[in-house]
């Protein structure tokens, strides 16, 4: 293949996913809630925390505030006692006292992955049949057990994620973080869902059926490894189970970052993605469709035309994706997003190369190899 025909191939190939991907956008029905009852079988949700943030008074009420009819249990995971974030919490409790909700100080160290650490503390003090694991910024609707729980009325569904969205970028770099979250990823979670069975959960928030996670040998399963969710989800699809995608979406409220927080994000989801997905991610960077346009027009022969037309609709159609995910509480522009989307393109790619010059990660301030296996080893 020639030159200039390479470049026009990888170019309109990368178009031809980015369309396809778009459609899945468009026929997701995001936000849509189930129309007919469901059993309300009790909940336990269960939520690691270290440290209060600016939005974490709002994030923790709502799940307080939540209107489902069935038994609720409050978990919340501190590795101590004094932690900024146990006040919050107090406060709440006295605002709802009708809510069960416990704080419950988790000081050991059960293995790399902190998190998880503390959530095989609290495991045992669950008392009902599912199970919600949820990252501390995640702010839900108040109807989110409701909609999630309709899916366990099919005896092998195993694990329920949500679409979720990065609610309040507030800088260049967040910007580019929330183009590869509310335009990107979500549309290319659900076209994988086209491809097949889901293999994999969504770490905001994840509704577990509570013996399916006990069949798998519970969270010490995964206490080794840094994608939580990722290994929860492939645990349970094996058992085998149902692993299903919510389009109702939860919001992730953020803390201000910059160039080298969100750097380092990303480059720990790329590094924790080939690991785990070696042969998916090697060929994911065919949807940077900005990047094999650029390309096209400098090393093949493209009419500048067509490629300005190409980014054009890139732009467009993150617009819309973004636009789609985006709900009334979130504060993002999908405008900017969809603005940003060439500049993504780029900066990913750049990403997905440096994902490939080695396995190590910074984390929680600790910096950890992350081995073939997905298994993280601390680095001393």
């Amino acid at each position: 293949m020639t030159g200039p025909l390479l470049w026009s191939a990888l170019a309109l190939s990368s178009l031809g996913v980015n369309v396809w991907q778009f459609i899945v956008a468009l026929i997701t029905p995001v936000h849509r809630r189930p129309v007919s009852g469901a059993e309300t079988p009790g909940v336990t949700i269960l939520k690691p925390l270290k440290g209060r943030e600016g939005r974490s008074r709002q994030c923790l009420r709502s799940w307080f505030t939540l209107r489902y009819p069935g038994p609720i249990q409050l978990l919340f995971g501190v590795k101590d006692a004094d932690d900024p974030v146990v006040e919050i919490i107090r406060e709440l409790k006295a605002e709802f006292p009708e809510v069960d909700a416990r704080v419950v100080v988790c000081p050991e160290s059960l293995g790399p992955n902190s998190k998880v650490s503390t959530l095989m503390q609290l495991e045992p003090l669950i008392e009902n049949p599912l199970v919600v694991v949820s990252d501390a910024d995640v702010q839900v609707p108040f109807d989110y057990l409701t909609a999630a729980t309709w899916w366990f009325q099919e005896t092998d569904v195993g694990l329920v994620s949500n679409l979720y969205s990065l609610a309040n970028p507030s800088s260049f770099a967040m910007y580019w973080e929330a183009t590869v979250v509310n335009s990107d990823f979500w549309s290319q979670v659900m076209q994988s869902r086209q491809l097949g069975r889901i293999k994999f959960g969504l770490g905001a928030t994840m509704m577990i059926r509570r013996e399916m996670l006990q069949r798998i040998g519970g969270f010490a399963s995964i206490v080794d490894y840094l994608a939580d969710d990722y290994q929860l989800g492939r645990r349970i699809s094996q058992l085998p189970a149902r692993v299903e995608i919510s389009p109702v979406v939860v919001d992730c409220w953020e803390g201000r970052g910059g160039w080298s927080h969100v750097w380092g994000h990303q480059l720990r989801w790329a590094r924790t993605i080939r690991v785990c997905q070696p042969i998916p991610y090697f060929f994911s960077v065919i949807t940077a469709v900005s990047w094999w346009a650029m390309l096209w027009l400098i090393l093949g022969d493209a009419h500048p035309l067509i490629v300005a037309a190409i980014i054009a609709l890139r732009v467009i159609m993150a617009t819309v994706q973004s636009f789609r995910l985006k709900n009334y509480k979130s504060t993002y522009n999908p405008v900017l997003i969809g603005l940003m989307a060439p500049i993504k393109d780029v900066l990913s790619t750049c990403i997905w190369l440096l994902a490939f010059s080695g396995g190590k990660v910074r984390w929680r301030g600790n910096t950890f190899h992350v081995r073939a296996n997905g298994r993280m080893v601390a680095v001393q």
